[in-house]
């Protein structure tokens, strides 16, 4: 029997583990992908006291911090999640049964998806929501990204150092990134952007071979990668069926408890922190859970 069962290995629950552990909770963090999706970004420089590094750089300390302290780190994937009275029952996908007092969902968000046609039939073949992931499949090659925060420009940013050309399409008349990155993509003559540009559909044979625009325009490229912003990704609790706003994150009070007893909640899925969802928000949320769920311990012994 676990105290706690965090189940995200990323930047809200790894911060949670290592919290855990320093108040001798038992505790294991559960993740298919340690690290989350921070380990995928190819530089981070907002992070205090990181000038930049790589996501996975970062996260590699999150982890190392997280299993120095004592908490159990199991690589896998949570399928199930219910409750017997006080006792929480987490199963996984290798068909282990394990038990807790408390549970922490600090599982991030997924991708959104374009949803059009084409997309689905070659995701994996030309489609993708990762740039640091499948770049290097695209050296020397034309790409499409589509997106105008943040995450879009660095990732084009990323492929513009491998890739021959790279198409950066947005929506709207403007980029929504900082002017820290916009301000590279300058930078490199073998990035053009195409403002208030859509995709109607993705074609091709094997692999990608053309984007055709909601204008009837047709742009030639190898591959689409797609960095429109993600959504709350909480199925795996939505059977407790806890209080959430109208986008779908989880409400949770100051604690960072959901409306389920017992049931916590950290980072980007939560309506904490104004909905801020950077690395170290998601951390303090993560640590702020396992501090409030060893108060409840406290009051319990």
């Amino acid at each position: 029997m676990y105290d706690l069962i965090t189940i995200g290995a990323g930047s809200a629950g790894l911060p949670a583990g290592m919290y855990a552990s320093r108040y001798k909770l038992k505790n294991c963090i559960i993740g298919a992908m340690p690290g989350g999706a921070l380990a995928t970004s190819h530089k981070v420089e907002n992070y205090p006291g990181t000038l930049s590094a790589s996501g996975r750089e970062i996260m590699d300390r999150f982890t190392e911090h997280a299993v120095s302290a004592g908490t159990e780190l199991i690589q896998d994937e949570v399928m199930s999640v219910t409750k017997d009275k006080s006792t929480f029952i987490v199963k996984t996908a290798s068909g282990k049964t394990l038990e807790s007092r408390y549970v922490l969902l600090a599982i991030g968000n997924r991708y959104r998806h374009l949803g059009v046609p084409g997309e689905e039939k070659f995701l994996g073949a030309g489609v993708s929501y990762c740039a640091t992931c499948d770049g290097n499949f695209f050296r020397n090659r034309t790409v499409a990204l589509v997106g105008g925060g943040n995450t879009a420009i660095t990732e084009a940013l990323y492929l513009a150092e491998i890739c021959k050309e790279v198409h950066i399409l947005v929506r709207g008349k403007q980029f929504r990134a900082e002017t820290v990155w916009v301000d590279q993509i300058g930078k490199h003559t073998n990035i053009h952007v195409h403002f208030e540009t859509s995709i109607a559909s993705i074609e091709g044979g094997f692999g990608v071979e053309k984007c055709i625009m909601t204008d009837g325009a047709e742009l030639a490229v190898d591959g689409v990668f797609v960095a429109i912003g993600n959504e709350p990704n909480t199925a795996i609790i939505d059977d407790f069926n806890p209080e959430k706003d109208s986008a779908g994150y989880i409400v949770v009070d100051k604690r960072q408890e959901t409306s389920v007893p017992g049931l916590y909640a950290a980072g980007d899925i939560t309506t904490n922190s104004n909905k801020f969802q950077q690395t170290i928000m998601s951390a303090a949320e993560g640590c702020l859970a396992a501090h409030s769920i060893h108060e409840d311990l406290l009051k319990k012994s």
